[in-house]
């Protein structure tokens, strides 16, 4: 906006207190809003210091968190859609088909690839988490699974589709960001995708084969048609129809909602009770607004830091001399998953490091390698680790729908921390095989 650039010095301070303010909040267990407070009053200090009008920082401000409201809007209403699942019956009725359908002795794998399945259809991890995230949960509680084992195989394969998707919005993001065609940019993921896909099948086998020793098969009374009620279908079908005909998601949370809660009052229950249960949430179930707000408000925070942070380009300086020194492909992939690690943990989104990683390394990746590079690059990093920061909106949006904490199911989310790993591999590969082609020529 005219001022001057920030240091390197200023930049690395106002990453180290938002950092440090948000693992003490983490630590400590209080609101992640108290933690990330420090590092936006930091970053507008900064700017303001540079000259920043404070007219323009609030509008920055206020431009950030209107960006943020459609996902404000979404976890207002996920708080809504457990208990009202709960009171009107729906989940209970698809706990017991779940479990006719997923055998306990398969459930992490089934459980994974279901996942895997509906995500690349849908394109997105939020629908998919939304759609069978909640029943398949449900369905390991009600076998004494754990949460977190269920969790991390299901956000492994709704991540499978949010990254690879061709109906992804983050998969066309970064396709249009590096200016790759979506088709290629898809046969570029190919080979690390499959080998991670390949990998997260035999963890969740072998978790499964574990699981069986100390595990009590559950065992219920065949399901009857008669026991069915179609009725109780209706607000997760809405969910999975909507989805499925990108309508936008807000609505279907709201549709879902509003038929779960005509469901309840129609089967008996009192308003007083369904008012009570979206309030405090349902027990067994989770939810309720009253467990949610100061979520809600940490992410309208996260929305104006990044409002102001991309609107005074600050962290633009230190991307710029950090691929200045090249040597090779392995060490530009290094520098480039470290640069786009730092952005997403001080953006807490994901669009944000897609574009400023993309738009900032591009001109650089073209020059030495190709832009498909980057692509696959960023692809296995950038595009997955807003899955892992517990302050992340995308990770706090899949720890809230599916009840389980963050920490709890990453070290089980195979997918999102084997393909940054993959990905240095192949880079180190390719790197060494260039260099024995230019000593051979």
């Amino acid at each position: 906006m005219g001022e001057r650039q920030f240091s390197i010095r200023q930049v690395l301070g106002i990453i180290a207190v938002t950092l440090a303010g948000v693992l003490l909040s983490v630590w400590v267990d209080i609101p992640l809003f108290y933690g990330f407070l420090p590092g936006y009053l930091v970053l507008v200090t900064s700017v303001m210091n540079k000259g920043g009008k404070r007219a323009d920082v609030l509008s920055l401000s206020w431009q950030g968190v209107k960006k943020t409201s459609g996902v404000i809007y979404i976890l207002l209403l996920v708080s809504f859609l457990l208990p009202s699942w709960y009171i009107s019956g729906v989940i209970d009725q698809l706990v017991s088909i779940s479990l006719l359908l997923i055998t306990p002795e398969h459930f992490f794998l089934l459980s994974f690839f279901t996942s895997l399945i509906f995500s690349m259809v849908l394109g997105t991890s939020v629908g998919t988490l939304s759609s069978i995230g909640i029943p398949i949960m449900s369905s390991a509680l009600a076998l004494d699974l754990p949460a977190s084992m269920t969790a991390g195989a299901l956000i492994s394969g709704a991540f499978v589709g949010d990254r690879t998707s061709p109906f992804s919005s983050s998969h066309q993001l970064l396709s249009h960001t590096v200016e790759v065609p979506a088709g290629e940019q898809f046969l570029k993921f190919l080979p690390t995708t499959i080998t991670a896909i390949v990998f997260c099948t035999v963890f969740y086998i072998l978790m499964d084969m574990k699981q069986q020793y100390g595990m009590t098969i559950y065992s219920n009374a065949p399901l009857q048609w008669e026991d069915i009620s179609f009725i109780r279908f209706i607000p997760p079908a809405i969910l999975i129809v909507f989805v499925t005909l990108r309508i936008k998601i807000l609505y279907a949370f709201m549709c879902s909602v509003l038929s779960a809660v005509i469901i309840a009052l129609a089967a008996g229950a009192e308003a007083g009770e369904v008012i009570s249960s979206l309030w405090n949430g349902a027990e067994g179930a989770g939810g309720g607004l009253s467990n949610m707000y100061f979520l809600l408000l940490f992410l309208a925070l996260a929305g104006a830091f990044n409002g102001v942070l991309e609107g005074y380009r600050v962290i633009q300086p230190l991307l710029d001399r950090w691929l200045s020194h090249s040597t090779n492909l392995f060490i530009d992939s290094v520098k480039t998953i470290l640069a786009t690690m730092v952005i997403s943990l001080i953006s807490a989104n994901q669009t944000l490091p897609i574009i400023l990683t993309g738009r900032s390394f591009i001109e650089h990746w073209n020059e030495k390698y190709t832009k498909r590079e980057l692509a696959r690059v960023m692809g296995d990093s950038t595009m997955l680790f807003p899955g892992m920061i517990p302050w992340s909106v995308l990770a706090i949006m899949c720890s809230t729908i599916l009840g389980v904490p963050i920490i709890s199911y990453l070290p089980f989310a195979v997918f999102l921390w084997i393909l940054p790993m993959l990905t240095l591999l192949l880079s180190f590969y390719k790197s060494v095989f260039a260099k024995v082609v230019a000593l051979e020529n």
